[in-house]
């Protein structure tokens, strides 16, 4: 048996820089969703309803890469050092804006979301980074940062991308672009590598194999039903990052700067929630009612977008959805809980693969639907079907949950307070 090598020590500069990476990631992520339905139309000379038959493959594409890649990735950095993967993923990602800015035509910017999963798919390097110098009683507090950088990036990406894009549908891209270019040159200057050479290993595609951790489900039968329930619900809720800019368009003919405001504020609706009531909400109700108190929040939610023909009403219903929030986290902690100490990492493999592949077929599926029913002859036009679709998945998602619970209550009960 070997010794856990001790982490390697390395300044407040460095740290800082895995933080802003990330950070810079998801801002860039969330920078162009309020413009890209102004650059589909434009560059395949479309309707916003017709836009819809693009948004879906341009998310997938994203996702796939990502999907295909995060494994890669993180195989990538265990031969060759966490630094070089950082910062080709970084320099990606600056290319990649820069292309869809300069986009003339609707294939440059399927390149760029590719580029952009690609890029994007070093969150797992980051981790590892943090990992490698950090004690394991530093390491939840890192991780956290980690997290919270996530979160700062969706909430403020959406808001500064609405803005440029009232100067200029393709602003946000260069200045995109221009962030991802400037923390290239940082990390190029403070970012030292955090794996030392003797614990490296080989580059093997049987570990940078995405589909592998499909073998999860059969390692953890007490899991499987909730694995199945957060799947279903994931695929809900991708109604949200695939739909939302043109759905608002569409229904309310909102500018990009409203459209990223309105994503702002359900961000921080769910900071809010996530970060300050979390913990009293499971002290109160335990995990379970915690957990079923979000899903009914969901489905009320996704019920009231549906059938909500003012775009008023949608800032009436993103505070009362943001406590829906409350879903995921509890459902997380039920898994874990149901899990033995030495198969976490498989809970883990298991649970973002079902991530990703909600993120390949949600947008697909949710703006199938949305252009089904808005485009001029639908037999019926309703433009809330995709959030009716979301509705009707998280209601599924609740069979599995019960089952989850049913077969586990002696030891759920058994963990509680």
């Amino acid at each position: 048996m070997t010794d856990t090598p001790a982490p390697r020590t390395h300044g407040k500069n460095a740290f800082f820089f895995v933080i802003v990476t990330v950070a810079i990631d998801m801002l860039g992520f969330g920078l162009i969703i309020p413009v890209i339905p102004a650059l589909i139309r434009e560059l395949a000379h479309v309707t916003s309803e017709e836009a819809t038959l693009w948004l879906g493959p341009l998310a997938a594409t994203y996702a796939v890469m990502n999907f295909l890649f995060g494994p890669v990735m993180g195989a990538l950095s265990d031969k060759f050092g966490r630094r070089p993967v950082l910062l080709a993923s970084i320099a990606t990602l600056a290319i990649d804006f820069l292309i869809m800015g300069f986009a003339h035509t609707i294939w440059l910017l399927f390149l760029g979301r590719a580029l952009s999963g690609i890029s994007g798919a070093t969150y797992s390097t980051a981790n590892a980074y943090i990992a490698d110098v950090t004690t394991p009683e530093e390491r939840g507090r890192a991780f956290g940062m980690i997290g919270a950088a996530f979160g700062f990036g969706f909430v403020f990406g959406p808001v500064i991308g609405g803005f440029l894009g009232e100067v200029d549908p393709r602003a946000p891209f260069f200045a995109g672009a221009g962030l991802a270019f400037l923390n290239f040159l940082y990390g190029s200057f403070v970012l030292p590598e955090s794996l030392a050479p003797e614990h490296r290993r080989p580059f093997d595609i049987r570990r940078a194999n995405p589909l592998g951790a499909a073998k999860h489900f059969s390692k953890l039968p007490h899991v499987g039903w909730f694995l199945i329930a957060a799947g279903i619900f994931m695929l809900a809720h991708t109604v949200f990052p695939s739909t939302w800019n043109v759905y608002s368009e569409i229904r309310y003919n909102w500018t990009p700067k409203e459209i990223g405001f309105s994503l702002g504020l359900v961000g921080v609706g769910a900071a809010i929630v996530q970060a300050g009531l979390m913990g009293a909400i499971l002290n109160r109700l335990g995990t379970v009612r915690t957990a079923l108190l979000g899903f009914g929040v969901n489905v009320i939610a996704l019920f009231a977008y549906a059938f909500a023909s003012h775009g008023w009403m949608v800032y009436a219903i993103i505070p009362f959805g943001a406590l829906g929030g409350v879903a995921s986290p509890s459902l997380n902690s039920l898994m874990s809980t149901v899990t033995p100490a030495n198969a976490q990492g498989e809970l883990q493999g298991a649970s973002s693969s079902l991530n990703a592949i909600a993120m390949i077929i949600g947008p697909l599926t949710m703006n199938a639907v949305l252009y089904s029913f808005t485009r001029e002859g639908a037999a019926v036009h309703f433009a809330g079907a995709a959030f009716m679709l979301a509705c009707l998945l998280t209601l599924v998602s609740l069979v599995p949950f019960m089952r989850g619970v049913a077969i586990n209550r002696k030891l759920i009960a058994s963990t509680a307070k």
